[in-house]
């Protein structure tokens, strides 16, 4: 079974908390799109990203003096945001540690998918951004299908804890052999499932934490998730959609 998360926009380097174990499996891509990034001007770069003026200069100076294979940090730690938080990889024992090497992936518009001890450079690029490169018009025509080939080298067991701008990236090329399980964490309102955007970040880092804790197999073991309030509500969820309800 494949675990699949979303990375986070904020990033930070760290060489000396955790070891890299293993560099990108695409690699030879990613620098096809740090040489178009460089390239950029300024302005073009900021229209890209979409941020303000400190966001936009401290990612173009990183882009400018990045080297793919120097001064790297683990994409797991690297990653800032709050679904990491929760998932508190620092603070994992080495078990756990080599749970999420074996079965979690990070989906990445730059890096395409990430280990997470895979060694990486801080940068900024959404897989939605319109990054017209070699031709294609946007990160989902550049990647294809190799996100999801890669994914489904082992065997076709996802668990989809990614948010829908880098599902997208997956769910085009899946086959009636593939088993794609969606996890959706709500509150019930007005007589639907409304998820919020938060509250879900933390549930999907917790969930990591509780399956590697658990050395979970199949999707079927995240039923029994009970944290953060959430509890799993049968009567909701399908065979591949399971829906956590937080209660009160």
């Amino acid at each position: 079974m494949k675990i699949i998360i979303s990375p986070a926009k904020k990033m930070n380097r760290d060489t000396d908390s955790l070891e890299v174990r293993t560099l990108p499996v695409f690699l030879d891509k990613t620098e096809i799109l740090m040489k178009w990034m460089k390239g950029l001007s300024r302005e073009e770069a900021k229209a890209l990203w979409k941020c303000n003026d400190k966001l936009t200069d401290l990612n173009f100076a990183r882009f400018a003096g990045m080297d793919l294979g120097q001064g790297l940090t683990p994409a797991v730690i690297s990653y800032e945001g709050i679904q990491y938080q929760y998932m508190a990889p620092s603070v994992m024992e080495e078990r756990h540690h080599d749970y999420i090497q074996e079965n979690l992936r990070i989906l990445s518009g730059f890096y395409g998918v990430l280990k997470p001890f895979d060694g990486v450079a801080p940068y900024r690029l959404e897989m939605q951004a319109k990054a017209q490169v070699n031709d294609c018009k946007d990160l989902y025509e550049f990647w294809g299908e190799e996100i999801y080939r890669e994914l489904t080298t082992e065997d076709s067991v996802i668990l989809n804890l990614a948010s829908k701008e880098y599902s997208k990236s997956v769910e085009p090329y899946l086959t009636k052999e593939d088993m794609f399980v969606t996890c959706v964490f709500g509150e019930w309102k007005e007589g639907k499932v409304i998820q919020k955007g938060t509250m879900a970040k933390m549930a999907r880092g917790e969930m990591v934490r509780f399956l590697a804790e658990r050395d979970a197999g199949c999707p079927e073991d995240a039923k029994a998730f009970d944290r953060l309030g959430y509890g799993f509500r049968e009567e909701l969820s399908a065979d591949r959609e399971y829906v956590f309800l937080k209660e009160g």
